[in-house]
């Protein structure tokens, strides 16, 4: 296996003298998009290119977009109309990325002048092409989608990493079909990613010091991939090698046995698709970190219904029922949308008797935006009144704090394992880290470094933090 790996690393070095030109790269959206940059970033330096942190100094600027709603376009449109001068004064070269690229296609080209480029999120391979026709003064776009691609083979280029955290993609695209959302148009249908490419970016990683990874993907619960071949390279897989194919849970626990001095997270599942045995290789193995992510968008059935979301409200009850049977300690986040088309009052007391009953340790929370192609545009009327969404979104706001408040509560006076990532951003006299179940707790400095696991006594909480005092270094993680 390390003579594998040390052929893709040396792939990935290049000499910094031969670089020509700078980059410069801007995120916009989820966790998927800013691994997407990396991976970005990755194929240009092969290709002469090198990150700056300036676009004033850059010869390309590369925005990644999201198109998840309203606002993250607009925000992206402004964006653009302020590069307008860079891009008249210093012939710059700008590039629009990702899904709202996908979304738009060519009519991007035809809006927006100043873009010189478009691309898909399957045809980043495809750049240093696109950019030699940029480099001629041509238009260039590729929004092709695959069934394929994974980007397997590509060891992403970390951007402003701590060395301490890192994403790992594991899937692409998704099947699910809820009305409202545009992903599976932006990012096409479901692929996971092979394994053995995984594990090797993960043993990388492991070699440059990284103590955490977070497996990225629309819906990781719906891994899925044919084929065995694992025995030779990752011993410690069997007996799952010999499977015929590997889903989520055979995934996760190879990690966690190949790997048991790095924390692992996971991000994003569905509901109708987290299965028993997940729940139980969570619950088996220390190092997978005790925190769910689990989108519900909604407690009324009928608005369940209407959003294509394959559960109810008591089969989501029953799962959350499961995690805090099987794992206690175990953290749960949520995504709720209100003001969907037809939400009356007392669907949304439905979506609060929710929350009340699960107590969420914290949520993504947003008001309903109309996304031009889905089901939803189509089929329905957003005829709830923005005054209404606006206060809906204000109760739901409310009442996720005081939950929040609640659960960090229950930390009080417990010593919590914390890995340290950074600096405290209200003081540099204090580092902030995580703990598995994902909560931010800050603590004074003393003599620990990022990186290190600490044991940290809870003094304190907001709804947002824990605060506490550092006591030793960790035996656990």
């Amino acid at each position: 296996m390390d003579s594998t790996i040390a052929k893709i690393e040396t792939k990935n070095v290049v000499n910094l003298k031969n670089y020509k030109k700078k980059v410069f790269i801007e995120t916009y959206g989820c966790q998927m998009n800013f691994a997407d940059s990396e991976v970005i970033l990755s194929i240009l330096k092969n290709n002469k290119y090198k990150r700056c942190e300036n676009p004033l100094e850059s010869d390309l600027i590369l925005i990644n977009t999201c198109s998840i709603r309203e606002k993250a376009e607009l925000n992206i449109r402004r964006k653009l109309n302020s590069y307008k001068k860079l891009k008249k004064e210093n012939k710059t070269k700008i590039g629009v990325l990702g899904c709202m690229a996908e979304r738009l296609k060519k009519k991007f080209l035809e809006e927006e002048k100043i873009v010189d480029l478009v691309v898909g999120p399957d045809s980043y391979r495809d750049l240093p092409n696109l950019l030699n026709k940029v480099d001629n003064n041509e238009k260039a776009i590729n929004v092709k989608l695959s069934k394929f691609e994974t980007y397997e083979r590509i060891i992403p280029e970390r951007i402003d990493s701590n060395m301490i955290s890192a994403f790992v993609s594991i899937t692409r695209g998704c099947d699910n079909m809820c009305t409202f959302c545009v992903v599976p148009f932006t990012r096409g249908r479901e692929r996971s990613r092979d394994p053995k490419s995984i594990l090797n970016e993960i043993h990388l990683l492991e070699k440059k010091g990284f103590k955490e990874i977070t497996l990225l993907g629309q819906n990781v619960d719906s891994y899925l991939w044919y084929g065995g071949g694992l025995k030779k390279d990752f011993p410690k897989a069997l007996p799952l090698q010999r499977r015929t194919s590997l889903r989520f849970n055979n995934l996760l626990e190879i990690i966690a046995k190949e790997k048991p001095k790095m924390r692992i997270r996971f991000s994003t599942s569905n509901p109708q698709d987290m299965s028993d045995e997940v729940i139980e290789v969570i619950a088996k193995y220390p190092n997978i970190c005790k925190h769910i992510h689990l989108p519900v968008q909604s407690g009324s059935n009928k608005i369940l219904k209407k959003m294509n979301r394959l559960h109810t409200k008591e089969e989501y009850l029953t799962l959350v029922e499961k995690i805090k049977n099987k794992i206690p300690s175990c953290s749960i986040s949520h995504d709720l949308i209100t003001g969907f088309p037809s939400e009356n009052d007392e669907d949304h007391l439905d979506t609060l008797n929710l929350m009340e009953t699960v107590k969420y340790d914290y949520g993504y929370m947003f008001k309903y935006s109309e996304r031009p192609g889905t089901m939803a545009e189509r089929k329905f009327t957003d005829n709830v009144p923005m005054e209404i969404k606006n206060k809906r979104l204000n109760e739901i706001i409310l009442k996720q704090k005081k939950h929040s408040l609640f659960r960090n509560q229950q930390f009080l006076n417990k010593t919590l394992c914390v890995l340290i990532e950074k600096e405290s951003k209200k003081s540099n006299d204090f580092w902030s880290g995580r703990t598995t179940q994902n909560t931010v707790v800050v603590f004074p400095k003393k003599n620990f470094c990022p990186g290190d696991f600490v044991d940290v006594r809870i003094e304190n909480c907001t709804s947002a933090t824990l605060i506490g005092d550092a006591i030793r270094i960790s035996k656990d993680i």
